[in-house]
């Protein structure tokens, strides 16, 4: 990926310095997409060229893209250091309005829940290990506007949902270790797709079910197979020749692969 690690850490550390967005900004942003589509796809800008990020997250909305999934890591809960608030309202600023849907692999998560809120959050995933109150960060979420959901690595139980699913707007599944993009899906995964789909459904919740990497034209119909109805993609999508051209011939394939289930 081609960031700079002294943008990476500037975004990062001022993180606490953002003042909060004005509420038409808030209001510009789309929010409510669960009863639309049955399927979402979600590039992950992990993937994209930062030196031309607007243009690069312009290029896969226009080529048919649902949501902009927001990578945010550490160096502390995971072994990499990527980008902040700082860059999520740079693609408000620039016009972005699709759901951006921010994943933070970060421990604690209160006070970054509440500085992407304020950059123009749409949905704020944080895996439970990073909080010592699971309830409380998710009420933090809810209470600024967003989607809330928990995120999952792929040797934790989903036994956490039990007691704050009226709280979960998303469930997301690892279907790689955190910390890097480009890994190869680990197939256990879908065990752990199908136990979450049937809580879903044994509990009515209106929530998604999410996974995160390692998702590919080749597999996607087996991961919608088995109960998951938004996916993220980096670098199956955002890869050379990187033209919107190529970005739309991927996700076109993925639609029709979906279409199949």
């Amino acid at each position: 990926m081609k960031f700079s690690a002294l943008f990476a850490a500037s975004a990062l550390s001022t993180a606490s310095a953002f003042a909060p967005v004005a509420s038409n900004n808030r209001a510009a942003t789309s929010l409510n997409v669960w009863g639309d589509k049955d399927y979402l796809i979600a590039p992950s800008i992990l993937s994209a060229d930062f030196a031309k990020l607007g243009q690069e997250v312009d290029n896969m909305l226009e080529a048919g893209a649902d949501v902009v999934h927001f990578d945010v890591m550490d160096n502390h809960y995971v072994p990499n250091l990527t980008i902040g608030p700082m860059v999520c309202k740079a693609l408000r600023d620039h016009g972005v309005t699709a759901p951006i849907d921010v994943h933070l692999m970060v421990s604690p998560v209160d006070a970054a829940i509440q500085d992407f809120i304020d950059a123009g959050a749409s949905y704020i995933t944080f895996h439970p290990e990073a909080t010592n109150h699971i309830d409380r960060s998710l009420q933090l979420i809810k209470n600024g506007g967003c989607k809330a959901g928990l995120v999952f690595n792929p040797a934790t139980s989903i036994d956490y949902c039990e007691f704050v699913k009226d709280k979960l707007d998303i469930i997301l599944l690892m279907s790689v270790n955190p910390g890097f993009g480009g890994q190869a899906f680990i197939p256990a995964t879908l065990d752990k797709a199908r136990e979450a789909r049937k809580f879903i459904d044994d509990n009515g919740l209106d929530c998604r079910l999410e996974i995160d990497g390692g998702v590919k034209v080749d597999n996607i119909k087996e991961v919608a197979e088995a109960g998951v109805n938004m996916m993220v993609a980096g670098s199956a999508i955002l890869k050379e020749p990187r033209t919107k051209e190529s970005y739309k011939e991927t996700i076109d394939a993925m639609r029709e692969q979906l279409a199949q289930v």
